[in-house]
């Protein structure tokens, strides 16, 4: 298979999710006749045979199951469709490549599409995925966010995430001082260089990357879970209503003036430079330590601000 092959089995699978998805249930005929109307078919209908095949390739690529409900109109459906929704690597992959296919048939207005890149830290994200895949070691040179020197040092992959345009792998030292302590987060982007090793690790069997995650905002794991309640200005509350700002989001109280919304998470650094990021429009409520520490933050800037004004 060459790659322009490739790419269109990759469209025309998107292109049955995304049709699917936005129907709910369709016939084949239904399905078939929809195809015909859009240019990815070429005015060639789609043959059943094609189709199941197509199915089980969506399966295997985006685990996403494409049924028919066996009665009635014998309609298509997915069947697990809450994944395409959730923060999972089907959903991931199938925003991604619908994404993709949307920007590749607009190479004529090109110039007026921008996007926003991410850092170069992803060019390690391949190597790393496929240590992830056979459990094998990596050596990495890092340096931090918080040091100008360099460290050269083995570590196990055990996942990797996306935050905020960022790539961060999780990993385990291999120097028995870390033995008994948690994984770390390394940002991709500070790595210096990175190494495939043939040493082996074994995952351990009761770690899971979301129960290491459990309550984060973002990647910072610090503190405990708690009870977050946010008081948002009325047009603000519109914007974070369409776009969480976490799981757990839940609106208490709304009126034409302002809403209440409360979160059970763990109220970090991440987390606070994203309420000071919405200025005037958030105001926070509880916990009292959360309230008082934006305020601080607050009032240091203001400080700064005021020495600019005395000239100093």
């Amino acid at each position: 298979m060459n790659n322009d092959k490739g790419q269109g089995l990759m469209n025309k699978y998107v292109w049955v999710i995304e049709t699917i998805h936005r129907h709910k249930k369709l016939t084949f005929r239904e399905l078939n006749g929809l195809w015909l109307n859009d240019d990815i078919s070429m005015g060639v209908e789609l043959p059943k045979r094609t189709f199941d095949n197509w199915r089980y390739a969506i399966w295997d690529i985006f685990g996403l199951d494409i049924v028919n409900e066996q009665r009635g109109k014998y309609r298509y459906y997915i069947e697990n469709e809450e994944d395409i929704t959730g923060n999972g690597l089907s959903s991931w992959l199938y925003s991604t490549l619908s994404v993709a296919n949307t920007l590749s048939g607009s190479q004529s207005i090109k110039e007026r599409i921008l996007l926003e890149n991410i850092p170069s830290g992803q060019e390690y994200l391949q190597p790393i995925i496929d240590a992830m895949k056979a459990n094998l070691q990596l050596n990495i040179t890092y340096r931090s966010y918080w040091s100008d020197g360099e460290c050269c040092f083995d570590v196990k992959p055990y996942c990797v995430k996306l935050f905020k345009q960022r790539w961060y792998m999780v990993a385990q030292s291999t120097h028995h001082y870390y033995d008994n302590k948690p994984p770390m987060i390394y940002s991709l982007d500070r790595i210096l260089q990175l190494a495939v090793k043939k040493d082996t690790f074994e995952m351990p069997a009761d770690w899971e990357p979301q129960d290491f995650f459990n309550g984060c905002f973002g990647v910072c794991r610090s503190i405990d879970i708690e009870i977050v309640k946010l008081k948002l200005s009325a047009s603000q509350a519109n914007y974070i209503r369409d776009l969480k700002l976490h799981d757990s989001q839940e609106e208490v109280e709304h009126n034409d003036k302002y809403s209440i919304f409360t979160y059970r998470l763990r109220p970090e650094f991440d987390f606070q430079q994203e309420l000071l990021r919405h200025g005037e429009d958030v105001e926070v409520l509880e916990p009292q330590w959360l309230r008082e520490e934006i305020a601080g933050k607050i009032e240091r800037m203001r400080d700064k601000y005021e020495c600019l004004n005395n000239g100093n």
